[in-house]
């Protein structure tokens, strides 16, 4: 039988959106702090920002992009910038008119970039001058002309494009915003790379969205009260990840949010230090510095309550050593962009009995073990493909390409589950485990890899005759990597320089993310299966036997 979420139910409105859950005094959301206080700090530009400073400029921006560029409702707004104070307000200023957002990762290469912007028929793209040539070549491939590049960051004058800031119009008595409905309206629109290739587009209605955060509010909020609590944010907002449980919850909670651009460990301890930081939400590689990093004893970080890890799963060596270095607890969540972000949330008290697990389901949720036979998994601590129902779940992926498989059908017929792809088990007091991944989407530092994306661009070498990518755990970067296995043809070498060369010729068509780190192996042939589609958990587990053979860690 389908299982329920532990946690009790919680009062979900499908007539309220984003806007009005953040800023409306007519929310039935009851903002419990007081519009004096900070909301954004970032140490970098020296910039802050109190919740009413907030809602003031998002209105301002807003006003400015319907007045000035005559947006309107369901137009998508693209971002392709590192993490910026910034960001929050361009973001809620057109959700205020009705917009989508389309948020892209600053280090695609012009070629991702254009794809999405055509993909997404992005009206206008916000970026950061650290990315603008980039972003030029992306949009002279799309459809989107120049003059709707804007940018943002503390630098206000460019010669060539405006600051998004100049379209800022401000009013006593703002317009009314835009009629949203949350159930069919987006909010945003983020893409989720597939073991096809080609990222999908991920619709997120206000509904979801509002949802989720609630959702997350009523479980992981309720551990940090809003008069004392400081989350350092270095999660990149273009994440579904970074931007619920980052931008989005801070606002909703009232906490204050320092924002670093990037992830560099001695800022973050710095940081920690100055601003008194009470959490984080992380990936295990940050997790991993903390356990390392020479550095991490010559800060204060006596303020620090616990470090929340998701994007990726997390060993228990590592989640001890952290806390017999800093007496930190680590805890775990689980979630997908499918998901707009938490599904599972382990709360503080649960790290060290529960030690490996990623919590409980959210509120509101159902979900559902299935079997490799396509039954459900009946008995408590059974493995299964996790399938999930909620109010946070998709409806279905941007123009409705890629629908096959994805959702599924229970053994009484009820429809409408999301199919993880990820195999989960569930103790008798409903915290889950991860265990593995169905699908084979490789998740480097919690950025999804495709292999099949990274099989063409092998292919494309004049000396490679197949190649199969797999995902494995490298232990020293607390992190799969994704690793090529390649056939070649007749007469070419098997040797280290061949090998970089084919890693050099991946390095140069793909984002950093998507590198070989794995390297490139030699073999003789590629498994298949009669259809000739790539049995890459055959490649996998031969490459585990060839490790314990040799020795090294797979």
């Amino acid at each position: 039988m389908p299982f329920k979420s532990t946690y009790p139910s919680i009062n979900i409105s499908g007539n309220v959106d984003l806007w009005a859950l953040l800023f409306s005094d007519d929310s039935p959301y009851k903002r419990e702090f007081p519009p004096t206080k900070e909301i954004l700090t970032c140490p970098v530009s020296g910039q802050s920002y109190t919740w009413s400073a907030l809602r003031d400029a998002a209105l301002a921006f807003g006003n400015g992009l319907v007045e000035k560029w005559q947006w309107k409702k369901g137009d998508v707004l693209a971002f392709y910038t590192p993490n910026s104070i910034d960001t929050p307000i361009t973001t809620l200023g057109a959700l205020y008119t009705g917009a989508t957002i389309s948020p892209s990762n600053p280090l695609y290469t012009p070629h991702e970039l254009a794809f999405q912007l055509t993909d997404s028929n992005a009206k206008a793209l916000i970026t950061h001058p650290t990315c603008l040539s980039t972003a030029i070549e992306a949009v002279n491939k799309s459809n989107l002309p120049l003059d709707r590049i804007l940018l943002l960051g503390p630098e206000r004058s460019h010669p060539q494009f405006q600051h998004y800031t100049s379209l800022f119009i401000s009013r006593t008595n703002p317009q009314p915003p835009v009629p949203i409905s949350p159930k069919t309206d987006l909010a945003f629109l983020v893409y989720s790379s597939g073991t096809t290739g080609l990222p999908k587009g991920v619709p997120i209605t206000h509904f979801n969205t509002l949802s989720n955060l609630l959702q997350a509010s009523s479980t992981e909020g309720r551990q940090f009260p809003w008069e004392t609590s400081v989350q350092l944010a270095i999660l990149p907002f273009f994440h579904i990840y970074g931007l619920t449980c980052c931008v989005l919850l801070s606002i909703l909670s009232g906490w204050r949010l320092v924002i670093l651009p990037r992830f560099d460990m001695l800022q973050v301890l710095k940081a920690i230090e100055r601003y008194k930081v009470s959490f984080m939400y992380v990936p295990p590689p940050v997790i991993l510095a903390f356990s390392q990093h020479p550095d991490v004893g010559k800060y204060d970080l006596s303020s620090l309550r616990v470090l929340h890890s998701g994007a990726a799963p997390l060993g228990r060596e590592l989640i001890r050593k952290v806390w017999e270095r800093v007496k930190v607890p680590v805890k775990q969540g689980y979630g997908l962009s499918e998901t707009n972000a938490v599904v599972c949330c382990q709360e503080i008290g649960d790290w060290e009995r529960r030690m490996g697990s990623v919590g409980r389901l959210m509120p509101n949720m159902e979900g559902m073990l299935v079997g490799e036979d396509g039954r459900e998994v009946a008995e408590t601590g059974g493995e299964g493909e996790l399938w999930l129902r909620g109010p946070n779940v998709f409806g279905g992926y941007w123009k409705k390409e890629g629908q096959e498989g994805v959702f599924g059908v229970d053994d009484r017929g009820g429809k409408g589950w999301f199919k993880t792809g990820d195999v989960v088990k569930v103790d008798g007091e409903g915290n889950f485990w991860v265990v593995e991944r169905v699908k084979e989407l490789i998740k480097y530092n919690g950025y999804p890899v495709p292999p099949a994306e990274l099989e063409g661009i092998l292919l494309t070498h004049p000396d490679v005759l197949d190649a199969c990518v797999i995902g494995f755990e490298d232990k020293s970067l607390a992190t799969e990597v994704p690793r090529a296995y390649v056939v070649v043809r007749e007469g070419v070498g098997r040797i280290p320089t061949k090998s970089q060369e084919l890693v050099d010729h991946v390095t140069k068509q793909v984002a950093p993310h998507k590198k070989l780190r794995g390297g490139v192996h030699f073999v003789d042939q590629v498994p298949k299966s009669p259809s000739g589609k790539v049995l890459r958990r055959i490649m996998r587990d031969q490459a585990k036997k060839d490790a314990r053979r040799s020795g090294s860690k797979l």
